[in-house]
This record gives structure tokens, sequence and C-alpha cells, in this order.
């Protein structure tokens, strides 16, 4: 068995409205940071995952993302495996 590691992000899909991420947008503005624009706020996932190879690894982190951690209606999500 090898070991790997996984770095997935999960970010609200374009057409979802995302009240934080607009939220925070608008305080950039008070921050004098009006250039900063389209905030969208996700979450960022770290795990590690035994398995025989890489292709394996990237299977069950496939499956633990759309049963688990990514909510498919609302959100899409991307990630990256490295073995340790």
């Amino acid at each position: 068995m090898k070991t790997f590691h996984a770095e997935i992000d999960v970010m609200p899909k374009k057409e979802i409205l995302d009240p934080q991420g607009k939220a925070v947008t608008g305080s950039m503005k008070n921050l004098g940071l009006a250039e900063i624009q389209n905030i969208r706020i996700g979450k960022h996932i770290t795990l590690q995952i035994e398995a025989d190879s890489e292709t394996i690894a990237h299977e069950k982190v496939e499956l633990a993302c759309k049963n688990l951690l990514a909510n498919l209606i609302m959100e899409s999500y991307t990630f990256k495996i490295a073995q340790v």
C-alpha cells in the first residue's frame, strides 16, 4: 500500500448565489479595496488515503467528493493527489 495526499477544493457553482462571498466583497470596499470583486467562498479539504495505486486513490477521492464532501446540486469540486 502507498500513501497519497489529496487537496480538494469545493466551491459553489457559478449560478448559485454566494451570500458569504457577496458580504466579503462588500467589505472590501470598506477597507479601500474596491478593485477586489466577485469573491466566492468555498471549502478546502485535505486528506490522506492508503491505496495500491494513484488510480485507485483518485477513484476513492472522487467517490468521497461525490457522496459526502460536495453537494453536487450546489457545489463543484476539483482535487489533486500526490504520493507521500
